[in-house]
């Protein structure tokens, strides 16, 4: 059986519907693609600053046994401070991509601990 002939304008019409189908869908891929990179930027700093803040605690405890001739109780205390603060600016750091997200419609979904591993 022969197929029926559409007009150019019915043609053009679903040619042109296809095309937005498409458009829309490659849209999608590339806006999740770019959530991801986000995603493991917002990571990378928030590890920046648990290292940032431990090595800058290092420094300054350095300073202070230089100076004050204090060795090594200015380096333990540098390094514990450091992490403190280290820890307080990860957090916060969370704390505020969470708002983003939740201010952008966005709902966190949590991700379920895997114990297959061991098997």
């Amino acid at each position: 059986m022969s197929q029926p002939t559409e007009s150019r304008e019915e043609a053009i019409k679903r040619l042109t519907e296809s095309a937005s189908a498409l458009e829309a869908r490659n849209a999608r891929a590339i806006s999740h693609d770019a959530a991801g990179q986000a995603a493991a930027g917002q990571a990378w700093r928030i590890i920046a600053d648990l290292f940032g803040g431990v090595f800058v605690g290092l420094a300054l405890g350095f300073i202070v046994d230089r100076f004050f001739a204090t060795a090594p109780w200015g380096l333990i205390g540098g390094v514990l401070l450091g992490f403190a603060v280290s820890v307080w600016m990860a957090w916060s750091t969370a704390q505020r991509l969470m708002a983003q997200a939740r201010a952008s419609g966005v709902e966190p979904k949590s991700v379920p601990f895997d114990d297959d591993e061991e098997d």
